[in-house]
């Protein structure tokens, strides 16, 4: 059995575990790490993406992602995970209250906020929001790839917006 002399080598093991796939004993570091210092946002960070990515417990990892932005709201890699989870589960009022948190964060990835705001804008058919949320992203852009699927998401949307318009037949006399 290993023994840790800090809360921050316990932190680095179970880091390391995760990297070479032991997420069961990541897992239990990590929450071993949070019983005995609650207040350890990291970890709850680190469980947040476990809950979120391999367990699929949706309400876990929205407990860790949220309670890691409270205790560490400057701490930029939450922000992404969180406004992730938020998208994919549909929750508007979430969605805006992270993003908006997110983009004030020096270290946030703000195109990658802004493209989960066009995805979120485009799931719920708010074609206009969602198009001005990719520009954004755009405009934010540092990654050829990423620019890439920003402009193939700018050009779904627009088809989609283009699909989406009603036609109006008049009578001519």
């Amino acid at each position: 059995m290993d023994t840790y002399y800090t809360i921050e080598e316990k932190y680095l093991q179970a880091v390391d575990e995760l990297a070479y796939g032991e997420t069961p004993k990541a897992m239990k570091l990590f929450n071993e790490i949070i019983n005995n210092d609650v207040l350890y946002a990291r970890a709850h960070y680190q469980l947040g993406k476990i809950y979120y990515y391999d367990v699929k417990d949706y309400q876990a990892a929205g407990y860790h992602f949220k309670t890691c932005a409270e205790l560490e709201p400057s701490f930029p890699d939450v922000y992404f995970h969180y406004m992730q989870l938020v998208v994919f589960l549909n929750m508007e009022k979430k969605v805006n209250e992270v993003a908006q948190k997110a983009l004030t964060i020096p270290g946030v990835n703000t195109a990658a906020i802004y493209n989960l705001l066009g995805l979120f804008s485009e799931k719920s058919k708010n074609w206009p929001k969602a198009q001005q949320a990719y520009r954004q992203a755009l405009m934010e852009v540092t990654c050829k790839k990423q620019k890439d699927d920003i402009e193939d998401s700018i050009d779904r949307v627009q088809l989609k917006a283009r699909q989406a318009k009603t036609y109006q037949y008049h009578l001519a006399d």
